[in-house]
């Protein structure tokens, strides 16, 4: 596939430690969906964010430059790099900690005009509630940028109501959720809070989505060759993007686009749980 969208990560970079088999991977939200539009044909995928100076550091940049991921607004500071300890159990990962994004958590992303500007050629820019630019989507707003959030599943009412309305595109977490009328409300109450459209992945029962009108309900599609899930409601939301996002350049941004980016992203995603990490470039641990 080829898609006529041009996708910025910004946030976090973390290695992924996976203690029971000594080998990290590269991570973290933003570098993934980098990675993912890459790879499932955006035209043009850049990540922007703060690196360590340690091996780890190393690994992911090396990774993202295999990858042919445009670093241009990278910044490398003297610190620990973000990273996770993992495990996996019966195919799940586990996360076991993590030292709080390391030197990104403690030296914040401060956006300039010189970055804006370079973000406005990006048809949207994504962000997590694990990348500490909270406080620069404002200015994200204001200049126009399209902008894409992934709330995960630990988010607060609180956080929701600071953050959803600088947002474009919400997705979040639902899998521990008691009822699909429990999602759908939850789905309608984040929508009024600003973004146009939300989505809510529940694992293995797929994506409930939501764009004001109707919902949208897609289907996990089954998994060949599971190895891991990790990276899978990252795929899932940036290939759903990348569809959407090209047919809405075209004219084309209704409930058949929305249902056809749906449909290729389950697809999308249970490819990416075939793969080792979230998207391979495994390492030795280096202590």
């Amino acid at each position: 596939m080829a898609f006529n969208v041009n996708a910025l990560g910004f946030g976090d970079n973390v290695v992924d430690r996976y203690e029971h088999i000594h080998t990290m991977y590269p991570g973290g939200n933003a570098v993934n969906f980098a990675v993912y539009a890459k790879k499932c044909g955006a035209a043009r995928s850049a990540y922007m964010g703060i690196f360590g100076n340690d091996a780890a550091a190393e690994h992911v940049i090396a990774s993202l430059e295999d990858e042919g991921i445009e670093l241009d607004k990278c910044e490398q500071m003297i610190g620990e790099n973000g990273a996770a300890r993992v495990t996996v159990v019966d195919g799940d990962r586990v996360f076991l900690g993590s030292n709080e994004g390391g030197i990104r958590g403690d030296a914040r992303y401060v956006l300039d005009r010189f970055d804006l500007a370079y973000m406005k050629q990006f048809d949207v820019v994504h962000s997590g509630n694990y990348c500490f630019t909270e406080r620069e989507l404002p200015k994200l707003k204001a200049a126009g940028v399209t902008v894409s959030f992934d709330f995960s599943d630990d988010s607060t009412d609180e956080y929701y109501e600071q953050i959803a309305p600088y947002v474009d595109f919400a997705f979040f977490s639902a899998a521990d959720a008691a009822s699909e009328d429990e999602i759908r409300e939850r789905l309608a109450w984040v929508k009024g809070l600003g973004p146009r459209f939300v989505s809510a992945t529940a694992g293995a029962e797929g994506c409930i989505a939501y764009d004001g009108e109707r919902y949208y309900r897609q289907l996990a599609k089954p998994v060949t060759d599971m190895k891991d899930t990790m990276g899978a409601g990252d795929s899932f939301l940036t290939s759903f993007l990348m569809c959407y996002l090209d047919s809405a350049k075209r004219g084309e941004d209704g409930a058949e686009a929305i249902e056809r980016a749906l449909d290729f992203a389950a697809g999308f995603a249970s490819t990416v749980c075939g793969m080792e990490g979230s998207w391979g470039h495994g390492a030795p641990i280096v202590e």
